[in-house]
């Protein structure tokens, strides 16, 4: 453990040099050189102490050695040259090992103060070189810097992530181990302790030093065994220092691309442990061609290599964003299919979702990889981790309090165990040939056959896909009241700081003010505010408009005096599932029902009726079951909707397959030229009281949507008036146009048979023969169309199109073949695009139909 003089010193360089080297992955870099040439000059000196000569400082290095460097007849300046100029020149110091020499690649000094550097080199002179323990410990709190940074984050797993995956694959001492994407050597380091860990024991069980079950050349063959890939020469330096200080004298870590190189390629091992890279350079990677699943996302390259060079017996653990686990893009579902169907995956565990906070908020998981394991049976384990034991917040605090200098993990505050011993367990059951011997101990626990994965065609990884809500005939849930669930706290803010101030809205529940706002309220500002702890509910007024919402993101945080806060009672619930609930469409209905108060004033709800309110509460593992039901949906939901969203005809790309030039090889033309009418109607006298149940069709700005026109409210005028008007009367095939307020832009081909006239809002736009109307429709929604519409518009109190304006916008005019191929084109991509909109209906119809289910018990 981590003795707090060591970290004490560590933490006084770094506050030295923050001054000068705000940057905390420069930090652990100087701090690094500076320690290693500390550290030789220490061995130098012990080896003259001996009898013997220098081994590093010597020749025409000999006036680097650091006692020189400490010379008191220096002044500032001098010592600040002499370092500066030692640690550029040190990579070409032939005394030195290689390892050493790579060390100091590249190395400089980034800043000029004499008086920093005195300092900083006066801390370092504290440390001495040994091999103990102490030191590999200190340097991995060093490097544990790098987890805590925003930027440097990339480079660093949390630890106990790490252990849990070593724990799941037990490297053994004869195994060779790999991580092809190394960092700071985290995974390597892990593994190479539990090594020495589990071979600490004599064969009763005993205790005995760490290590002792390992002789000299099981040793060596450790050291021979383990090596890492990275492409950062700074990661390669800092990851052979790390396995040097836990006793690797040559450690076998090299500055290469996994990915784009295939020199090491037939490189293979037993052990395989990483989290690689989840971001890909813009324009993807530019692979090898020796993968099996083809792509340029490094994401999907890295799990293919792992998977491809494990041994026959090989294993592996791996983090993947959660693109790997669903997307359904060809190369992520190739990957899955590949997985599956050659015996790689033998168990998937989800992550929490804040894991890797403050430096990314991706949602991830672990695969587990094992050939030997996973031949053995035709089904996948899938389990959940809701908790690690910290804050899932930006700050990412431990749940538990400090025991001197390292957080120490409460089990209740952490699924890992669980978890973990739930992999042991189906791993026994599955080796020793007995696999419906194992009972999950977790609610999480799930196991799908490889035949559903075949079966769903995407080869989808996410197991609610394959969750089933267990239900014997028709169940009648428990009702009970609010009261016996809640209890209101009002407890202030007060003096507390730093602490983050939450809002509660109709559509997202509580968020952060500076997720909403883009800024942090200051602390001094809100002593006043209430306090809210961990999986309190926040409730805002009216709340039938779901303004309700549970912190599950922090210890405490605040929010508005406005709100109340309700403290939950029982531990038998979930709060996804009660917030589901509380904002359902049924709760809304009994908040109105109970609702006091007239039109002219804020209604609400008296404390005492909003508890004497009942809800449904079925037993806590259906809670879960439904929660996860309803994720599952709501996720195709969410995808669905930013196809839907997100899709507009893009001429660019349509032209530029057309033509190699693109749109600006066409001639762009006055969109007025090419029309043979253009004009828009009226209301007629009397408004709405001249409508009819049955007539001519009158068509408003609501019926024109993006691309289609909606006629299910459609108004109704009389013939009559239909013929009075007759400059308004739409034909089959003209484009109709909304030229005003906040529907302005919204386009489509009227393509009905029937008759019909447009009001005042809505333009006709009838081509002229050269322009095909669906054409112009497309062209006009348009980016491109748009950005005309958008910077032609006047109107000081609403947008509004005139038709000078419109007859004056420029639009291509390509050949009437290349217009309907480019229609054609479009029409496809819609038809895909009005699949996902019927696809939000029907799974927005399935969470209706399995709230209401719970209603009605």
């Amino acid at each position: 453990m981590l003795d707090s003089e060591t970290k004490r010193r560590i933490d006084t360089a770094r506050d030295i040099l923050v001054g000068k080297v705000p940057d905390p992955k420069s930090q652990v870099e100087q701090i690094t050189i500076a320690l290693v040439y500390k550290f030789m000059d220490d061995m130098d000196k012990q080896s003259i102490e001996m009898g013997g000569k220098a081994s590093f400082f010597k020749g025409e290095f000999k006036k680097y050695s650091w006692t020189n460097i400490f010379d008191p007849r220096l002044g500032g300046v001098e010592m600040l040259n002499l370092y500066g100029e030692a640690i550029t020149r040190m990579s070409q110091n032939e005394n030195l090992p290689e390892l050493f020499r790579n060390i100091f690649k590249n190395a400089f000094l980034p800043y000029r103060d004499p008086e920093t550097l005195k300092l900083f080199l006066k801390t370092i002179n504290e440390f001495t070189y040994d091999h103990s323990e102490k030191l590999g410990d200190a340097f991995e709190y060093l490097l544990s810097v790098l987890g805590s940074q925003g930027d440097a984050g990339q480079f660093r797993t949390p630890r106990h992530i790490i252990d849990f995956m070593v724990q799941v694959i037990g490297p053994k001492k004869n195994e060779t181990v790999l991580d092809p994407a190394c960092g700071t050597a985290g995974f390597l380091i892990s593994a190479y302790k539990y090594i020495v860990e589990s071979n600490s024991k004599d064969p009763k069980g005993l205790k005995r030093p760490l290590g002792s079950g390992l002789n000299a050349q099981d040793k060596k063959r450790i050291y021979e065994n383990f090596k890492g890939y990275d492409i950062s020469p700074d990661m390669v330096r800092l990851s052979l220092v790390n396995l040097y200080l836990h006793g690797f004298v040559t450690p076998q870590i090299y500055e290469y691309d996994s990915l784009t190189s295939d020199d090491r390629w037939n490189e293979y091992a037993d052990v395989i442990l990483a989290n690689p890279p989840f971001m890909s350079p813009k324009g993807g990677i530019q692979p090898h061609k020796r993968f099996s699943v083809q792509s340029n996302r490094s994401e999907v390259l890295f799990v293919d290599y792992m998977a491809e060079h494990l041994t026959p017996n090989g294993r592996a653990a791996i983090i993947v964003p959660e693109g790997i686990i669903f997307q359904s893009a060809g190369a992520y579902k190739q990957l899955r299919k590949y997985l599956i169907e050659h015996n790689y995956l033998w168990a998937v565990v989800s992550l929490p979702q804040g894991m890797f906070n403050p430096y990314a908020g991706v949602k991830t998981s672990i695969l587990f990889l094992d050939k030997a394991l996973a031949k053995k049976t035709d089904k996948v384990l899938f389990l959940k981790v809701e908790q690690d034991g910290y804050e899932l917040g930006a700050q990412r605090k431990a749940l538990c309090s400090d025991n001197g200098d390292k957080p120490e993990f409460c089990p209740k505050h952490s699924d890992l165990p669980d978890v973990l011993s739930n992999l042991h367990t189906w791993r026994k059951a599955v080796v020793d040939g007995k696999p419906d011997s194992y009972h999950p101990t977790t609610a999480s626990a799930l196991l799908v056959s490889t035949s559903q994965f075949t079966d769903s065609n995407d080869y989808n990884l996410s197991a609610n896909r394959y969750q089933e809500v267990v239900r014997s005939g028709k169940q009648t849930h428990e009702m009970i009241s609010l009261a016996s669930l809640f209890e209101l706290s009002s407890k202030k803010v007060g003096n507390k700081t730093d602490i983050p101030v939450m809002s509660v809205t109709m559509n997202y529940g509580l968020i952060d003010q500076d997720e909403k706002f883009k800024r942090r309220i200051a602390s001094k500002d809100i002593a006043g505010y209430k306090l809210v702890n961990r999986n309190e509910m926040v409730v805002g007024f009216p709340i039938d408009e779901g303004v309700i919402g549970f912190q599950q993101k922090y210890e405490a945080a605040a929010v508005s005096p406005a709100y109340d806060i309700w403290k939950l009672k029982r531990e038998d619930v979930n709060l996804d599932f009660l917030e589901t609930i509380l904002r359902s469409d049924h709760a809304r209905q009994l908040y109105r029902q109970r609702m006091r108060g007239t039109a002219g004033r804020r209604r609400t709800i008296e404390k005492k009726d909003f508890l004497a309110i009942e809800i449904p509460l079925p037993p806590l593992e259906i809670q879960r079951q439904i929660v996860d039901e309803i994720a599952s949906h709501q996720r195709i939901i969410d995808g669905a909707c930013q196809v839907v969203e997100g899709w507009k005809p893009d001429f660019e790309v349509e032209l530029a397959e057309l033509l190699p030039d693109g749109i600006d090889a066409w001639e762009k033309v006055k969109l007025g030229d090419q029309l043979s009418f253009v004009g828009s109607g009226v209301t007629p006298l009397g408004g709405k009281e001249t409508y009819v149940d049955e007539g001519v069709l009158f068509i408003r700005s609501q019926n024109v949507l993006w691309g289609v026109c909606d006629f299910s409210d459609a108004a109704y005028i009389e013939k009559g008036v239909h013929e009075e008007m007759s400059r308004s009367q739409v034909k089959k095939n003209d484009v109709l146009l909304n030229i005003t307020g906040a529907s302005i832009g919204r386009s489509a081909v009227y393509i009905e048979d029937r008759e019909a006239n447009v009001n005042q809002h809505v333009t006709i736009l009838r081509s002229n023969g050269n322009i095909e109307p669906n054409f112009l429709m497309n062209y006009l929604i348009s980016k491109e169309g748009q950005d005309q519409i958008w910077s032609v518009q006047s109107g000081a109190s609403r947008q509004a199109l005139n038709y000078q304006q419109i007859k004056a916008m420029k639009i291509p005019l390509p050949p009437l073949e290349v217009q309907r191929e480019i229609v054609a084109r479009i029409a496809r991509e819609r038809s895909i695009v009005e699949g996902n909109r019927e696809l939000i209906r029907i799974y927005e119809e399935k969470v209706k139909k399995v709230i209401e289910r719970v209603w009605e018990g």
